[in-house]
């Protein structure tokens, strides 16, 4: 099976849902905007090529970034999976369902989640390929009409609670569906992530790792923040880094892993020039490309 196949999962028509359209599907810093984006540059790999390649790895390593300016350098599409489970926190968050969703009795917290997932559901969280860059959508019941939500995932609030809701397994489960058919529809994607390798396309031609010093990745989400306006510390983003890795790599579902045949791509020490020109090199290399 080739990397970018549904794998016989579907989703239903968003058209389906009464009055709603059809949806379509210098730092290492990670930008405010970034998501699923058309190749605008010419393709340096021939046409003919489906390809899949995926890049992982913990928060703060430049992922978004990178793979953003390597979908770009060769001409392939772009699918940005972390900002798919930001979207599903911020409507957790906005919608009141956050208290219930962390309840520890699973009286309070099962229900919670199944509705929760149906919310999300309903809201049909996709990418808008029309703008540049790709604003990442879903829909409102207050506006009756999809709304780009792009700033609105890379607050604060939503960066503190999307671990806990990228550890829900129905949800996890959605997003993965959702993923493989994006690829099925763009089968030549830079995908990142922290499951992309591992879980979502394990066929893909070409995976990588990419990881960092926790000090340095710190540092990196300090810059992002205060670049957004918003203040940050960096002994309280190690920590809240250090959960998060925790929480990744120990979940039941999906966990953060470097996948056997993936390359790991230590970015401490280089350049964001330096990190997509290597990854470019591979990924040629790969291909067969000069």
């Amino acid at each position: 099976m080739n990397a970018g196949e549904p794998r016989g999962h579907t989703l239903s028509d968003p058209s389906a849902h009464a009055g709603r359209p059809a949806s379509g599907a210098n730092s290492l810093t990670e930008p405010k905007d970034s998501g699923q984006a058309s190749a605008r540059h010419a393709s340096v790999i021939p046409q003919d090529v489906d390809i899949i390649v995926t890049i992982d790895g913990p928060a703060g390593t430049g992922k978004s970034t990178v793979a953003q300016a390597l979908a770009e350098r060769l001409g392939l599409d772009l699918l940005d999976t972390g900002a798919m489970y930001r979207a599903a926190a911020a409507i957790a968050i906005d919608r009141g369902l956050m208290d219930d969703i962390e309840a520890d009795d699973p009286a309070t917290r099962d229900p919670a989640i199944a509705r929760f997932v149906e919310v999300v559901t309903e809201a049909d969280v996709h990418f808008d390929w029309t703008t540049d860059p790709p604003a990442i959508m879903a829909w409102s019941k207050a506006l009756g009409k999809f709304e780009p939500i792009n700033e609105r995932i890379r607050t604060p609030d939503v960066t503190r609670a999307v671990s806990i809701i990228a550890g829900i397994v129905p949800l996890r489960h959605h997003m993965v569906r959702k993923q493989r058919i994006i690829a099925h529809q763009h089968p030549r994607l830079v995908t990142e992530g922290r499951d992309q390798g591992s879980v979502v396309f394990p066929d893909a031609l070409v995976k990588f790792f990419l990881d960092a010093d926790l000090k340095v990745r710190a540092e990196r989400r300090a810059d992002q923040l205060r670049a957004a306006g918003y203040p940050a510390e960096g002994d309280e983003l190690m920590e809240q880094l250090a959960r998060r890795d925790e929480a990744d790599r120990n979940r039941d579902e999906g966990p953060l892993i470097c996948p056997d045949d993936a390359i790991t791509v230590d970015t401490s020490d280089l350049t964001f020039e330096q990190v997509v020109d290597r990854l470019g090199r591979d990924v040629l290399d790969r291909v067969g490309v000069a």
